[in-house]
C-alpha cells in the first residue's frame, strides 16, 4: 500500500541509546566490558511497584509485576560488584562519561543544564536489580540539519544501561549483570521527522555524530533505536529496540499502515452502529461446546485438571478479527499479543478464522447457539487454557476490543526482525519518575566545559577537505566515507595502517566492497570492525593482497567465528612468495613461447591472462604485471 505520509501527517520521534567507551561504569569502578566464563555469584529477587510521591502507581510497572517472575542475577566478579547488586550506594556521577556527554550536546547545539540531578525511573521487567534506572538530563534544545530542514533534538540524557537478559522460562528470568551500569547517552528528538527514509537518515546522523567522538561503543546491541510515532487521528505510539538501522523505515512504514487500519476498523464500528455498553466482558465456559472436538490443541488443553475452553462475544466485530493490519498480522493478532502479555496464554482463537484449528463448521455453529451471538454481526474469541490465565487473557481482550471503538490506543510495542510490531504493556506515565537522593548533583563547570571541547567531532566540510587533501580520497569516495556509519572506523584505520595501506583501499573496502556484497544479499551484518581491521592489518603486513578482500569477508560474512587470518589459510588467499611467482611466470612464458614469438604485441596479455588465473587474490595485480614486464623485456629485448 503506498501512502501519502504528509497528507496522513506522519510525524515521528527518535530516542537513540549509544553505549558509551569509558574506563568504568556510571556508578561504580567496574570496566564496561561484557564478559563470559568467568567466576560468578548468583542471587535472586523479585520486584514490585510502589505509588509515586504524588501517590499513583505507574501502570506499566503493573503489568510486569503481574507476570509473577522472580530474577535471577549472574554477577561476574570482574564486571560487577555490589553497586550492580543493590548491597552498596552507588559511587558519583562517572566524569568521563559526563565530558563525553556534554560533547555531544555541544555537537548537537544544545543548552547545557548547570547542574545535573540524578532521578530514578522505575523498570520492574529485572531488568535493574533495583527496581528503577538513573537516569540524568544533560542538555536539551538543540537541533542537526536534514539538507534544509531543521531536526529538533528534545533531550540529551545520560543514564545507566541494563542487565544483559540471558533467557527466560514461565517462572524465571535470568540476567547478567556485566552490562548493568555502562554508560549510555539517549538522544531524544522531537517529532519533526515526516517520513520513514528521514526516520533512518536522522538516525544515522545522531549515532554517527556519538562515534565520531571517538568515545562510543560498537557492535550489535551498543546502539539501540526507538520510535515514537503517530499519524492524524492515531495515537504516539512507542516502538522499542529497533537494533539496525535499516529497519527504520520499514517499521515507520508498518505502524503508519498499521494505524490507518485501526482508524478504518473504528470507523467500520461506528458505520454498524456498535456501542462501547454492548462489549460487556461476559465470559462464559464454553467446554461443553467441545466436549467430543477432533481440535488437537483444545483436546490437549482440556486434558489438564483445571483447563477448559472460555469465550466472549464481540459485538459488531464479525469479519473486523481477520483484518490485516500488517504484514502478516491481523486485528486478531492484536488481541491476542494483549491474551498474552495479561493472561500469560499460548493465544486465542476467534471466529473469523473458524472453522480451522481441528474446530469445524459444526462446532462453530454451535458456539454461536450456545452464547446466543448473531453470527452475520458478532465475533466470538476462545481461550482453552487454565481458568485464571483464560480470564485474565480474555479481560484483556476485552478492553483492547473497547479501545477500538476509540481507534489508535497508546501503548508501547516491541520491533520484530521482519519490520512489524508487537503489543508489550502500557505507555508509562509521569508517576515513574523521582529523584534519586543517593547521588549529589553535579555542577557544570568551565573545566569540564573545557574538557568536552576536546571530544567535539569537526564538522563535515572540514573533514571532507582533509580527507581529499590530506588522504588522497577522491571527492566521490571521501563523500561516501562520510555517510558511512562506519566513519570512525575508517579514520582508526588510517591512523594504525595508512603509512602502509593506502587510506583509498581503506576507504573502499568500508564503501564500496561491503556494498557490492550487500547488493550480493552476503548478511554484512555478520562483518564488525574487528573483521574489518583485522583484514586491513592482513594487507598491511602483506600477508594478502587487496583482490582477495571481497572473498575473505563474505566468508566472514557467513562463518563470522573464524578468524580473518584463518579465512584466508582456508580459501588459500595468502600471499604467495615472489619466487613462487617467478617460477609461475617463468612457466607460462614457456608454455606460451610459440604464440609470444610470433605475436609479441599480444606477449604481456597472454602470460598476465595464464599468471593471473593462478594467483589472484593472493598478490597484488600490480606486483604480477611489474614481474611479466620484466621477464618479457629480457625474451624480447624491450618494453612491453
Amino acid at each position: 500500500m503506498k501512502m501519502d505520509y504528509e497528507s496522513i501527517g506522519l510525524k515521528v520521534g527518535l530516542e537513540i541509546h549509544v553505549q558509551l567507551d569509558t574506563k568504568h561504569k556510571l556508578f561504580c569502578h567496574c570496566p564496561t566490558n561484557l564478559v563470559e566464563n568467568v567466576e560468578e555469584d548468583v542471587f535472586e529477587r523479585e520486584l514490585r511497584p510502589a505509588r509515586s510521591e504524588l501517590g499513583e502507581v505507574d501502570p506499566a510497572a503493573v503489568l510486569e509485576w503481574k507476570k509473577r517472575k522472580r530474577y535471577h542475577y549472574h554477577a561476574p566478579r570482574t564486571a560487577s560488584c555490589l553497586v550492580e547488586a543493590d548491597e552498596e550506594p552507588p559511587h558519583e556521577l562517572n566524569r568521563e562519561a559526563l565530558t563525553i556527554a556534554l560533547a555531544i550536546a555541544k555537537a548537537l547545539n544544545m543548552w547545557i543544564v548547570e547542574e545535573v540531578h540524578v532521578m530514578r525511573k522505575i523498570v520492574i521487567d529485572g531488568s535493574n536489580t533495583t527496581g528503577f534506572q538513573r537516569t540524568s538530563i544533560i542538555a536539551l534544545d538543540g537541533y542537526i540539519m536534514d539538507g534544509d530542514r531543521r531536526i529538533g533534538i528534545q533531550t540529551l540524557c545520560l543514564e545507566e544501561d541494563a542487565a544483559r537478559k540471558l533467557g527466560e522460562d514461565k517462572l524465571r528470568v535470568n540476567y547478567k549483570l556485566d552490562r548493568l551500569g555502562i554508560p549510555l547517552v539517549e538522544i531524544a528528538t522531537a517529532p519533526d521527522i515526516h517520513s520513514p527514509e528521514q526516520a533512518e537518515r536522522v538516525a544515522f546522523k545522531i549515532g554517527q555524530l556519538v562515534r565520531l567522538t571517538g568515545k562510543a561503543k560498537r557492535g550489535l546491541g551498543t546502539i539501540r533505536q526507538d520510535l515514537n510515532v503517530s499519524i492524524i487521528g492515531g495515537a504516539k505510539t512507542e516502538i522499542k529496540g529497533v537494533q539496525h538501522l535499516y529497519l527504520i523505515p520499514k517499521v515507520v512504514e508498518y505502524e503508519a499502515l498499521r494505524q490507518l487500519k485501526l482508524l478504518e476498523i473504528r470507523d467500520e464500528l461506528k458505520r454498524r452502529g456498535v456501542r462501547i455498553e454492548e462489549i460487556t466482558g461476559e465470559i462464559r465456559n464454553v467446554s461443553e461446546v467441545f466436549k467430543n472436538t477432533k481440535s488437537r490443541i483444545i483436546r490437549k488443553a482440556l486434558t489438564r485438571k483445571g483447563n477448559g475452553v472460555y469465550a466472549i462475544v464481540l459485538p459488531g466485530f464479525n469479519g473486523l478479527l481477520g483484518k490485516e493490519v500488517q504484514p502478516g498480522r491481523r486485528f486478531g493478532t492484536e488481541l491476542a499479543d494483549y491474551a498474552r502479555v495479561w493472561g500469560g496464554v499460548g493465544g486465542i482463537f476467534h471466529t473469523d478464522e473458524l472453522p480451522g484449528y481441528g474446530i469445524t463448521s459444526e462446532e462453530v455453529e454451535k458456539l454461536y447457539e450456545y452464547l446466543g451471538a448473531d453470527k452475520e454481526r458478532d465475533a466470538i474469541v476462545l481461550v482453552a487454557d487454565n481458568e485464571d490465565k483464560a480470564v485474565e487473557a480474555l479481560k484483556a481482550v476485552i478492553d483492547r476490543a473497547r479501545m477500538a471503538l476509540h481507534g489508535v490506543p497508546e501503548e508501547t510495542r516491541a520491533s520484530q526482525p521482519d519490520g512489524t510490531t508487537r503489543y508489550m504493556r502500557p505507555r508509562p506515565g509521569s508517576a515513574r519518575m523521582y529523584p534519586e537522593t543517593d547521588i549529589p548533583p553535579v555542577e557544570i563547570t568551565r573545566e569540564l566545559l573545557k574538557e568536552a571541547d576536546k571530544l567535539v567531532p569537526e564538522p563535515p566540510d572540514v573533514k571532507l577537505k582533509r580527507f581529499t587533501e590530506e588522504y588522497g580520497l577522491s571527492k566521490p569516495l571521501a563523500e561516501a566515507v562520510l555517510n558511512d556509519l562506519r566513519l570512525d572506523l575508517f579514520e582508526k584505520l588510517v591512523v594504525k595502517y595508512g603509512d602502509r595501506v593506502s587510506p583509498t583501499i581503506i576507504a573502499s573496502i568500508i564503501t564500496n566492497t561491503l556494498k557490492m556484497l550487500r547488493g550480493e544479499k552476503v548478511p554484512i551484518e555478520n562483518i564488525s570492525d574487528e573483521h574489518i581491521e583485522e583484514t586491513v592489518k592482513l594487507l598491511a603486513e602483506s600477508r594478502i593482497a587487496k583482490e582477495a578482500v571481497p572473498e575473505i569477508l563474505r566468508y566472514i560474512a557467513e562463518k563470522p567465528s573464524v578468524s580473518v587470518d584463518r579465512a584466508a589459510e582456508k580459501l588459500g588467499l595468502t600471499t604467495i612468495p615472489i619466487e613462487k611467482l617467478d617460477e609461475l611466470i617463468a612457466k607460462a612464458i614457456n608454455e606460451n613461447i610459440e604464440k609470444i614469438q610470433s605475436r609479441p604485441e599480444k606477449a604481456f596479455k597472454i602470460v598476465m591472462g595464464t599468471v593471473m588465473s593462478k594467483v589472484r587474490g593472493r598478490i597484488d595485480g600490480k606486483t604480477v604485471a611489474d614481474r611479466v614486464r620484466e621477464k618479457l623485456k629480457h625474451i624480447l629485448g624491450g618494453e612491453k
